[in-house]
């Protein structure tokens, strides 16, 4: 993806030199022993367990149990806490863009329509300065997601941990793919019905020579044929062969049921993501087993018709019907409203315990990476969030953040400027 110029290096570091200081000293992520005792664990897959402890070592839960005990451990004592494993955002641009209104500081978006090679990971900045923001909220894991064109790039997931994009890598990658929209662009949309349709039958012929180039790519490339550099197609020949899931990124009803449609010759890992009108044609997903990570979840209707809860109530409706729902912000800076987004949603129907799964262990389950992240299991990795209630709720404080094992500062730009004009004296003396 396009370079970013030197000077915006010296833009985005310095505001992190300067605030990332306190009193002279650097405080950063601290590995370690740990020993989170009395909280009130909430496991997600194996119910809720009052009075226990936590061990952390090497970056993993090492045990969890009454009366756990460590010489070397660092105690925490968590006595009227609760201990939830840390949230997960299927699909943003947290990393990708620093300041929305800055082209020079965006790089999820590539020049050209079919670049499904392009590397979100590779454009990942791991000092921007909304990654802080993010993870003292309880969001420890986000998945990158390139946008614009046909297929724009390989989607990644990152912990919000580490110095480099790779250190960062989660474990997950995924091809994107826009589907073709047959639906007005808005109320500014003057086509007629006639050019909207002819638009969409172009473009899924489009998206059709393109696969067949990828398959036609698979199989000489298995046959051991001498290719040219083709990096485009053999990165779609990984989603031929299934080494890679397809991301289909759809919103309207007609355009789901034709991405389904599309789908149903295709021997293919496929995720729906965005979905907004998913509950419109509910019954059809969860036939197509298919899953979705859908949100944002605070937004407007998409019709003037629709109720004002349209949003809200999404994927408590998608979830009745049988379909396997993870929930997204679709934000770059706002990341951090993740659990607002599921608490919506918990309140419009999906109920509070299913929302907390659509944000840890469901989206989890989706990227293949529930062996180690997306709930409170011995052996799985030590990224949890301690807090004094509901993490749902605006009024409760997450107390401490771990990462792979890695207790994360408390602290960001948002906390440093709120603390310096706290207590702030009238001006300077003459």
């Amino acid at each position: 993806m396009k370079n970013i110029k030197i000077y915006l290096f010296l833009f985005l570091i310095l505001p992190i030199m300067s605030y990332g200081q306190i009193e002279g000293e650097v405080i950063k992520p601290r590995g370690g022993k740990f020993l989170l005792q009395n909280a009130t664990v909430v496991t997600v897959t194996n119910g809720t367990i009052k009075n226990t402890t936590v061990l952390i070592n090497k970056g993993k839960i090492e045990a969890l149990g009454e009366n756990l005990a460590d010489a070397e451990a660092t105690v925490i004592d968590c006595s009227g806490l609760f201990i939830y494993p840390g949230m997960i955002d299927a699909g943003n641009r947290l990393g990708l863009v620093e300041v929305n209104s800055v082209a020079e500081t965006q790089d999820f978006s590539e020049v050209g329509e079919v670049s499904p090679n392009m590397q979100a990971l590779t454009a990942v900045n791991p000092n921007s300065v909304a990654i802080p923001v993010t993870r003292v909220s309880g969001v420890t894991t986000s998945l990158a997601m390139p946008s614009g064109g046909i297929f724009p790039g390989t989607a990644a997931l990152i912990n919000l941990n580490g110095y480099t994009p790779d250190q960062m890598y989660a474990g997950f990658k995924g091809v994107v793919m826009n589907f073709p929209s047959s639906a007005r662009r808005g109320s500014y949309d003057r086509r007629s019905d006639e050019d909207i349709k002819k638009e969409a039958e172009k473009a899924i012929k489009n998206i059709n020579e393109i696969w067949q180039k990828a398959i036609t790519y698979h199989r000489l490339d298995s046959a051991k044929a001498a290719l040219e550099y083709y990096p485009e197609m053999a990165q779609m020949a990984k989603v031929i062969s299934g080494e890679l899931p397809l991301l289909i990124e759809v919103n309207a009803a007609s355009d789901i049921q034709a991405a389904i449609k599309w789908l149903e010759d295709k021997k293919v890992r496929a995720i729906l993501t965005g979905v907004s009108e998913g509950w419109r044609v509910a019954d059809e997903i969860a036939v197509a087993d298919l899953p979705v990570i859908t949100g944002p979840v605070l937004a407007l209707p998409n019709r003037q018709s629709d109720r004002y809860d349209a949003a809200y109530t999404n994927p408590g409706k998608m979830l009745k019907a049988g379909v396997k729902v993870a929930i997204r912000t679709d934000d770059a800076e706002n990341v951090r409203n993740l659990p607002f987004n599921a608490g919506f949603a918990s309140a419009y129907g999906m109920g509070k315990e299913e929302a907390l799964r659509a944000v840890t262990i469901v989206p989890a389950e989706i990227l293949g990476v529930d062996g180690h992240l997306g709930s409170i299991e011995q052996g799985k990795s030590a990224t949890l969030f301690i807090s004094d209630g509901d993490p749902f709720e605006t009024k409760t404080q997450i107390m401490h953040v771990f990462i792979d094992g890695y207790q994360i500062p408390m602290t960001n730009r948002h906390v440093r400027l709120y603390q310096e004009f706290l207590e702030r004296s009238p001006g300077l003396e003459k």
